[in-house]
């Protein structure tokens, strides 16, 4: 079975049950599946196993990521080649070798921004081994660029990164057969959609308060106002016939009668399921959390 061969900010695998439970009850007669923000593909992964869909669709806005999901689908074998180079040179304890090397793939990285359009075949699927390596290895698995769009995420403290290895890479590559891959924003995936396609949701996280370092694991800049926009696609996705499951971080954690979201999606179901996020700097204050769950289905 094909799992997510990034650690992404939020990624769904410990909810994979709660939202597995929730898909339409008549799954088998949706034809279609789109999920127009993919992050690091849990749901996706999970569902390809259980039904084959004659069309899927992928998308998100960064193209990093979009690349690494291309350069997989298409040549897997060599990303795992050139990965396999780089953990056989990466140094096995914390030391001064080990953090060079480190920032030595972060400047190469770093050298090739912006370029991905007008790079060859070989320089992408370099590039594409370079990101998994450095969110392997990278403080918390984080995807974070400045300004410029530079990799500026220090070395992590792993004593033994968790790096896909060779077979694990083929099995996504063969999920990945027939999935579809866009580069861009939730609202491209509209001519796709009608009365047999399911879709799955996974925006940014809109942050608990202004001071919770929940936003540590969001997707990018992703407001209120985006968030009612998005709230108004699938207003237009639920007319469209279509069937959908939306998750999202739970204001209540923190502010009993913050309504943001209730409001946002009255109408639809709405499930407040536990979830292990740190939501406080302090260890002591970490707990599970309850996160939403929305849909049309149940």
């Amino acid at each position: 079975m094909a799992k997510p061969f990034l650690k992404w900010a939020g990624g769904k695998r410990q909810l994979i049950e709660e939202i597995s439970s929730r898909f339409p009850s008549e799954l088998q007669n949706h034809s279609t599946y789109i999920e127009p923000f993919v992050g690091g593909g849990a749901v996706l992964f999970h569902l390809l196993e259980k039904k084959d869909f004659e069309h899927v669709h992928i998308f998100d806005i960064n193209p990093e990521l979009t690349l690494c999901y291309e350069m997989l689908k298409t040549s897997a074998l060599k990303v795992w080649s050139k990965l396999k180079s780089m953990i056989k040179k990466y140094p096995p304890h914390e030391s001064k070798e080990r953090s060079e090397y480190y920032y030595s793939i972060r400047t190469s990285w770093n050298k090739n921004v912006s370029k991905i359009p007008s790079m060859s075949e070989t320089k992408k699927i370099n590039r594409a081994a370079q990101t998994i390596f450095l969110n392997k290895t990278c403080f918390n698995g984080l995807f974070r660029v400045n300004s410029k769009g530079e990799f500026n995420v220090p070395i992590g403290s792993y004593k033994n990164p968790s790096f896909p290895n060779k077979e694990e890479l083929l099995e996504v590559q063969s999920a990945l057969d027939n999935v579809i891959i866009h580069l861009g924003s939730f609202e491209q995936c509209e001519e796709f959609i009608d009365e047999n396609s399911f879709l799955y949701f996974d925006p940014p996280y809109r942050p608990l308060s202004e001071t919770s370092n929940f936003v540590s694991y969001t997707k990018g800049a992703f407001d209120d106002e985006d968030q009612k926009k998005l709230a108004q696609f699938i207003q237009d996705v639920d007319e469209k016939g279509a069937k959908f499951i939306l998750s999202n971080s739970d204001p209540k954690n923190t502010v009993q009668d913050d309504n943001f979201f209730d409001d946002l999606y009255n109408g639809f179901s709405i499930d407040r399921v536990l979830c292990n996020r740190a939501i406080n700097s302090k260890a002591s204050k970490r707990g599970p959390v309850t996160e939403l769950l929305i849909g049309n289905c149940w």
